[in-house]
C-alpha cells in the first residue's frame, strides 16, 4: 500500500465533495446535519482557497483529505480529516496527522473538534495520535469535543 498526499486545487472541488460525502454520510444521517456533508462546488472551491487541503492517495486512488488552518503563530487547527469508509482502519488517518505535523514544522500545538459521542474518533485521536481532551463545545445540536496535542 503506497500512501501519498497531493495539494488540492480548485479543479478538485468535485472530487473532494465526493470524498467528503462518502466520509461524512453517517454523521449526516446520525445528526441530521454535518458541516462536511453536502457542500456545493462553490463552497468547496472557497474552502480550498481559504486554507490548504491535501488529498490522501492510496495506491494513487483518492481516498481522503486532510486540511489545516493557522489559528495563530505555530498553532494549527485540523479542520478536516476524512477517509472514505472502505479505507478506514488502515493507518491512513494516523499517517495524515503525522503528515500535517511534518508539513507545518513550526507547530507548537494542533487542535481539532469531533463529535463527543463518536467513541471511535475519540479513541483514534487520543490513543493513535496523542491528542488530549480539553473542552466541550456545541455546534447546533451536536456536542463537540475539542482536543489538542502540543510539543
Amino acid at each position: 500500500m503506497t500512501i501519498a498526499y497531493r495539494k488540492a486545487k480548485t479543479e478538485d472541488a468535485e472530487l473532494l465533495i465526493n470524498i467528503y460525502n462518502a466520509s461524512f454520510y453517517s454523521d449526516y444521517r446520525r445528526y441530521g446535519a454535518c458541516p462536511g456533508y453536502g457542500k456545493t462546488i462553490a463552497m468547496m472551491e472557497a474552502s480550498i482557497n481559504d486554507h490548504p487541503k491535501y488529498i490522501i492517495l492510496c495506491d494513487k486512488k483518492p481516498v481522503g483529505c486532510v486540511s489545516c488552518k493557522m489559528q495563530e503563530k505555530s498553532v494549527y487547527e485540523i479542520t478536516c480529516l476524512c477517509i472514505v469508509p472502505a479505507y478506514q482502519g488502515k493507518g491512513l488517518g494516523t499517517g495524515a496527522v503525522q503528515f500535517v505535523k511534518d508539513l507545518y514544522a513550526d507547530w507548537k500545538m494542533f487542535t481539532l473538534v469531533t463529535p463527543a459521542d463518536k467513541k471511535e474518533n475519540v479513541k483514534f485521536y487520543t490513543e493513535k495520535c496523542g491528542f488530549r481532551f480539553v473542552s466541550v463545545e456545541t455546534d447546533g445540536n451536536v456536542e463537540l469535543a475539542r482536543f489538542v496535542t502540543e510539543r
